[in-house]
C-alpha cells in the first residue's frame, strides 16, 4: 500500500502523525506523495475555524484525488474526528474511514478489512512505537503529555483530548534518544501546558525532573520550552534555564489577555499584576531570554477599554515574539454559550490587525539591535531562488549561496527566519556562528564566521530498540496512547 499522510494542526499534531506513519509502515506501507497515494490519510485539526477549514478543505482534495487518480481510500483521523465524526460522515462521503483519538488502535484492522492494506509486516521493519518524522529530521517534537486539565472557557481541546495524562519519564528519554539516533539537534518539548508533566506523582517530581534526564541521557545540543502557563515557571526551572547552555533561553508563556476581568471570563488563572511581576522575574533570572505569548482578542463581552488594557500591556511589557487570534466559538465550551456578547466580527478583526502590528514594531525594534552582533545559528535548508526572505533583506538575492537558518531566538516556524550566507555545502542541522547584517521586522540575515558543529550522521537502519509498547505509557497507567 502506497500511504499519503498529511498532517494539519499543531506540532501534538505532528507527533501523533509521526507514529501513525511508523505503525502503518511496520505494517508494511510505503511512503508516498499524496497524488500517487493509494491511501491518503488526513490527521486533522478542530482547534479554531480556520483550522477546521483547513481540514475540510484538505479531504476534499483527497476526494478528489480519489476519483481522478491511483487513490483507493481516504482516512482522516484526529482532533476534528473526535469531535464532529457523525457531520463529516454526512457531509464528506469520499471519506472512507473516519477515527477519533480514543480510536486510532483501529486503523490498521479497518484497513486490512477494507482491503487496502495486504502486506504484512516487514522482517527487520519499524517497531510500532517507533516514530518517523513527516518533515525535517534535524528539527524534532517530544510530547510529554495528553490532555489538559485547564477550563479554559474558549478551548475545546479538553472536550477532544480529554483530561490530562503525563507519559512516563523512562519512556520519554527512550524517545529522546530514538530521534538523537534519527538526526535530530533541535527538540521542543510540547504538551497542553508543560507545567504539569507529572503532576499526578506528587512527589516533587516535576517538568524540571524531566529535562534534567534529557540533559543526562542524551547529547541533544537544544531542547526548547514551548507551551507553559506562568504559575508552572518556578525556580528549580528557571535555575536549570539560567545554567544549561542546552537548554534554549526560550519561553512560550501563552497569556491569552492583560485585562483582569476578560481573563475573569476567559477562566484563565492568572492575572496582569502577577503577570508583570512573572516576567520581570524571568527576565533577570534567565540571561538573554526570549519570551514568546499568545493572545486571543475579541473574547465575547471584551470592551474598547478591556482591548485598550491588553494593547497597553504589550506596550509596557513587550514580547519578543507573539501570535494572535480573533476568537471564534467552539462547541461544547462556555465561551460558545455567551452569543448574547459576542464581539461583531469586524471589530475583532481590527483588534487583531491592531495588536499585530504592535508586535511588529516591537519585533522590528528588537531585531535591529541585532545588528552587529554574533549569534549561534541551526541551518535549515536552502533558501529558494525567489525566498521571500532573501528578498525581503536584500531585494534581490544574495550574491552566494543562501541557507535559511534560525537563532536560538527564532522557534521553528512560528518565529521568522534567519538568511545565512557563505554557508555553503552544509546540511541542515548543522550549527554555526553567524555575525547578524540586516533585520526586517520579523527575520534576520548575517554572514557565517565559523561551523561550530555539522550536522549528525544518521545511525544505520535507523530502528533502535523497541520500548514494548504502540507508544507512550502514561503514569500509572497501561494506556499507551493516554486515553
Amino acid at each position: 500500500m502506497r500511504l499519503g499522510l498529511i498532517s494539519l494542526g499543531c506540532d501534538k499534531n505532528t507527533v501523533d502523525s509521526e507514529r501513525l506513519l511508523a505503525e502503518l509502515v511496520g505494517h508494511g506501507a510505503e511512503r508516498a506523495n499524496p497524488a500517487e497515494a493509494e491511501v491518503i490519510l488526513v490527521n486533522t485539526c478542530g482547534f479554531i475555524d480556520a483550522a477546521k477549514e483547513e481540514s475540510i478543505e484538505t479531504l476534499i482534495e483527497a476526494g478528489r484525488l480519489k476519483r481522478d487518480g491511483p487513490c483507493r481510500g481516504v482516512v482522516a483521523v484526529g482532533c476534528m474526528v473526535e469531535r464532529y465524526r457523525d457531520e463529516l460522515q454526512a457531509s464528506l462521503p469520499e471519506v472512507d474511514l473516519l477515527l477519533g483519538l480514543r480510536d486510532l488502535d483501529r486503523l490498521v484492522p479497518e484497513l486490512r478489512a477494507r482491503g487496502l492494506l495486504t502486506t504484512s509486516a516487514p522482517p527487520g521493519g519499524l517497531h510500532p512505537g517507533e516514530r518517523i518524522p513527516v518533515g525535517a529530521r534535524h528539527v524534532r517534537y517530544l510530547k510529554v503529555s495528553e490532555g489538559c486539565d485547564h477550563g479554559c472557557a474558549f478551548c475545546a481541546i479538553p472536550l477532544w483530548r480529554g483530561k490530562h495524562r503525563s507519559f512516563e519519564l523512562e519512556r520519554l528519554v527512550a524517545e529522546a534518544q530514538r530521534l538523537e539516533a534519527q538526526g535530530a539537534v533541535e527538540v521542543n518539548l510540547v504538551a497542553q501546558d508543560l507545567a504539569h508533566w507529572a503532576r499526578e506523582r506528587r512527589d516533587g517530581t516535576d517538568i524540571s525532573t524531566l529535562l534534567e534526564a534529557l540533559l543526562r541521557e542524551t547529547s541533544i545540543p537544544w531542547f526548547r520550552l514551548l507551551y507553559i502557563y506562568s504559575a508552572g515557571l518556578r525556580e528549580p526551572l528557571v535555575d536549570l534555564m539560567a545554567s544549561e547552555p542546552r537548554l534554549l533561553s526560550y519561553i512560550d508563556m501563552p497569556i491569552q489577555h492583560a485585562s483582569d476581568s476578560v481573563l475573569h471570563r476567559m477562566r484563565r488563572p492568572e492575572r496582569s499584576g502577577t503577570l508583570r511581576k512573572k516576567i520581570a522575574w524571568l527576565r533577570d533570572a534567565i540571561p538573554g531570554l526570549t519570551l514568546r505569548t499568545t493572545v486571543l482578542v475579541g473574547f465575547p463581552g471584551e470592551t474598547d477599554e478591556e482591548f485598550r488594557q491588553l494593547v497597553e500591556f504589550l506596550d509596557e511589557v513587550p514580547f519578543d515574539r507573539l501570535g494572535a487570534f480573533a476568537f471564534s466559538p467552539q462547541d461544547g465550551t462556555r465561551a460558545a454559550a455567551m452569543e448574547e456578547s459576542f464581539v461583531p466580527a469586524g471589530v475583532a478583526q481590527e483588534r487583531l490587525e491592531e495588536v499585530l502590528e504592535v508586535q511588529r514594531a516591537v519585533s522590528g525594534e528588537r531585531l535591529a539591535a541585532e545588528i552587529g552582533r554574533e549569534r549561534t545559528a541551526i541551518v535549515d535548508g536552502p533558501a529558494g531562488a525567489d525566498d521571500p526572505v532573501s528578498a525581503l533583506l536584500y531585494g534581490e538575492p544574495p550574491p552566494d549561496q543562501v541557507q535559511l537558518g534560525r537563532l536560538e531566538s527564532q522557534a521553528d516556524d512560528v518565529d521568522g527566519a534567519t538568511v545565512l550566507l557563505g554557508a555553503e555545502g552544509l546540511a541542515p542541522g548543522s550549527l554555526v556562528c553567524v555575525a547578524i547584517e540586516r533585520a526586517a521586522d520579523f527575520d534576520l540575515a548575517g554572514r557565517v564566521r565559523k561551523v561550530m558543529r555539522t550536522a549528525p550522521t544518521r545511525a544505520a537502519g535507523n530502528a533502535p530498540a523497541a520500548t514494548g509498547g504502540r507508544g507512550l505509557p502514561v503514569l500509572g497507567l497501561d494506556s499507551a496512547w493516554g486515553r
